[in-house]
């Protein structure tokens, strides 16, 4: 019988390497003859640049290069997808926020680059600053790109059914005003390139990126070269979340690498990453929820003011997620929702897990416990009431072949006990505990704002040894996708997935993919994957049966050996086929290609943002269990249920590391982590600084994983990793207000805010009239 590796926990192929040293990540690349390369940022938010003078620097021994953007004509620029162009590579008249690229060095050493950059003069004539995007869209406000006729660079206005109607039907109505803050992804691994440039003029980048096929229209359009003019090299990532798509430090890197002739590697300081990352999108959040007496949710009406920070970035493409997204988790009709990016002077804003989805939800989750105490019913049933099921149309137009909502639900809240907990009995005693219920949804892929394509093709090769080589364009993160990929691989062809090796993305040799963003990697890369895993044992089979002398289709591959079914004794090893094959195809070796191209997914409709933007959609429930200090504030998380509809669990070893590493990064955004943004400059920039989630801070988590068998994915499955964080903090949240009756909106969620709410509600008490 033929073993199937799909549901095995198999460990991370590369987790030796990464516990042992034995990844060579960018930072300790050494090239023959290579330089250092530095960033002078500008100090002021907003600023006019007059004079740089670089003489003192160039004069330095050791310095090979100095450039500024007033020594050549830098294009402008933006992200893959984005038609607003709105960067250059180094400021040229402005610079728009404390942290922007003035000028770049490359000498010897990095001591003598820092040297060099104290040594540069720029004289600067300060102009007023915003830093509050409310205040940003006012017709007053500073311009802060000139050749902008506002700060909003972009609008959403939509309406879905009759919202008047849904309100007027409505037995009770909810409304809050949320403030989700700056979020520092917190990888391990700082931004760091490594650049060379041929005599051609060609330049070859060693980065660890999530998408190097983006990467490279991006650098190219920033660099005013072709698209064939860049090779990018993925290198290993060391933590990504979303923040290691295009980043300005590639292309300088390889900037300094064309006006040098030598090899060049930059890295980020920690400091520099938080001043001059691209942290989670903040948002402002008005929010209206209109509902029957039944339960049943009867309007929605929404307003997000996003804050783009210095450059859109992706920052469109995150806005739109927040105000589409989350429609789609219940059943409503009645929608209307308005949306506005927005600059500031501040750093710009970018991707992170979840991709503005976390930001809405807490919001969303809020105001269903809002209404769920006001009816009288109980958060959970009224989510159970309204949740989306296998087969429904989305207002928005998405179609929902799998889901596993009401069963994530009902899943979780049995497993933590929440209907005893919700009603133990909270004494006036210094610590108090509740229980807080949040959902969420998510996609496989995503349609919103890329215009090139989606799907994902593999192919691979089988060398002389019998051994299979996967070439793919999605990435590994450090999430386990090459592992999920030799898994996948290893099933199909009948061989351990020992034997298979994924190769790290690169541009001149692995297909054209899009990366691994918007949970697509398992889903579509995985697909693509299997069907050529699928070819390649086809190829297999026909080589051996010629060998064998019986029917192809008599014949079946397991643990190494292929065999004929119902001759057992007629068998030839994958080693033996692959070397047979190579002298039948004259050197050649047999290879196999896989392309999937999700069916029934469309790009979204410009202006309606209607269409269906993914193939699969994966949807969670959690519970969080709190004990609040009534003394200090302080908030303990002491359990956390997360139930997930996965679509299939491939690798349930993995999949529960992402849940954990999730909510650790959730709990983390609901009650800690603050970049400490002041008077136009980040001052939390350091982990000793920026209170991150520590080992001492976690609390036992339980992982539920709920299969749904999605039709397009493979075997079932679809993505896992980005909506794993996005209901933690609205389920602390809702379970905050469990436990001593305070709601905060605006995180995170200090002991000082907890503190200040509680004295508040004791004040409302006692200023209350006697009945």
């Amino acid at each position: 019988m033929i073993r199937s590796l799909i549901g095995e926990g198999l460990p991370m192929v590369d987790g030796l390497d990464k516990v042992s040293g034995g990844f060579t990540f960018t930072a300790d690349m050494h090239l023959p003859g290579m330089l250092f390369g530095k960033v002078l940022r500008s100090p002021h938010a907003h600023a006019r640049v007059l004079h740089i003078d670089t003489s003192r620097a160039k004069k330095l021994i050791g310095v090979r290069a100095v450039l500024t953007g007033l020594d050549g004509s830098y294009p402008r620029y933006s992200v893959a997808g984005q038609g607003v162009l709105d960067e250059r590579l180094l400021a040229v008249e402005k610079v728009h926020y404390a942290g922007d690229e003035v000028a770049v060095v490359a000498a010897i050493d990095n001591d003598t680059a820092a040297e060099a950059l104290e040594l540069i003069r720029v004289e600067y004539d300060p102009l007023p600053a915003v830093f509050d995007p409310r205040e940003a869209m006012l017709d007053s406000a500073p311009l802060i790109h000139e050749d902008q006729p506002s700060n909003v660079p972009y609008k959403i206005d939509y309406t879905r059914g009759d919202i008047d109607r849904g309100f007027a039907d409505s037995a009770i109505t909810v409304e809050g005003d949320f403030d989700a803050p700056l979020q520092y992804q917190g990888y391990l691994e700082p931004h760091a390139a490594v650049a060379a440039c041929d005599q051609g003029g060609r330049i070859s980048l060693w980065i660890p990126m999530q998408s190097p096929v983006l990467g490279r229209t991006t650098y190219a359009s920033a660099l005013g070269i072709k698209e064939d003019q860049i090779r990018i090299i993925q290198m290993p990532i060391g933590g990504a979340f979303g923040g290691k798509l295009e980043y300005k430090l590639h292309a300088l890197c390889a900037l300094l690498a064309k006006a040098t002739g030598r090899p060049v590697k930059m890295v980020n300081t920690r400091e520099e990453d938080f001043k001059a990352g691209l942290p989670r999108v903040p948002m402002y959040i008005r929010m209206k929820l209109g509902v029957r007496k039944d339960g049943i949710l009867s309007a929605k009406k929404a307003e997000i003011i996003a804050d783009s920070g210095a450059y859109i970035n992706y920052a469109h493409g995150i806005l739109l997620s927040a105000c589409h997204r989350h429609d789609n988790l219940y059943r409503i009709k009645n929608l209307a929702t308005k949306g506005y990016l927005v600059y500031t002077n501040k750093v710009a804003s970018g991707c992170y897990r979840g991709f503005g989805n976390p930001q809405v939800h807490f919001a969303y989750e809020t105001l269903l416990d809002m209404a769920a105490e006001k009816l009288g019913m109980d958060p959970a049933e009224l989510r159970l009431k309204n949740a989306t099921q296998t087969g429904d149309i989305t207002p928005h137009g998405w179609k929902v072949l799998s889901c596993g909502l009401s069963d994530c639900i009902t899943r979780s809240t049995a497993a933590a006990n929440w209907e005893e907990k919700r009603q133990q009995n909270q004494k006036a005693e210094r610590f108090a505990r509740g229980i807080g219920l949040a959902c969420c949804l998510h996609v496989s892929g995503n349609r919103t704002f890329l215009p090139y394509f989606d799907g994902a093709s593999c192919f691979i090769r089988i060398n002389e040894q019998g051994k299979a080589l996967v070439f793919n364009g999605e990435t590994d993160l450090g999430q386990g996708a090459r592992t999920t990929f030799a898994q996948i691989a290893a099933n199909e062809l009948g061989i351990s997935p020992s034997d298979v090796t994924v190769y790290f993305m690169d541009t001149d040799v692995s297909p054209h993919g899009l990366g691994t963003f918007g949970d697509r990697a398992t889903t579509l890369g995985g697909n693509a994957v299997r069907l050529a895993a699928i070819d390649t044992r086809i190829k297999l089979l026909a080589v051996a049966a010629k060998e064998l002398q019986v029917n192809e289709d008599d014949l079946a591959i397991s643990d190494g050996i292929c065999y004929c079914v119902n001759k057992p004794d007629k068998k030839i090893p994958v080693s033996r086929i692959a070397h047979l094959a190579s002298y039948q195809l004259a050197g050649d070796l047999i290879t196999g290609h896989g392309v999937y191209t999700p069916p029934d997914v469309s790009m979204v409709e410009q202006q309606s943002k209607y269409g269906n933007i993914s193939c699969a959609y994966p949807f969670a429930a959690q519970v969080a269990e709190v004990e609040v200090d009534r003394m200090t504030g302080r908030v303990r998380v002491l359990n956390m249920t997360a139930a997930h509809d996965l679509g299939k669990a491939l690798n349930p070893l993995l999949a529960e590391g992402q849940i954990q590493g999730a909510i650790a990064q959730g709990i983390g955004y609901a009650l800690m982590e603050d970049m400490g943004f002041k008077n136009g400059k980040i001052n939390n920039c350091s982990f000793e600084k920026y209170n991150m989630p520590r080992i001492t801070d976690m609390p036992p988590i339980k992982s539920i994983l709920v299969e749904s068998d999605d039709p397009n994915g493979p075997y079932g499955a679809k993505g896992l990793a980005e909506p794993a964080l996005t209901p933690t903090a609205p389920a602390i949240a809702n379970a905050i207000y469990n436990a001593v009756g305070v709601r905060i909106t605006d995180l995170p969620i200090t002991p000082e805010k907890v503190l200040r709410a509680l004295k508040e509600k004791e004040k409302d008490k006692l200023g209350a009239p006697d009945k």
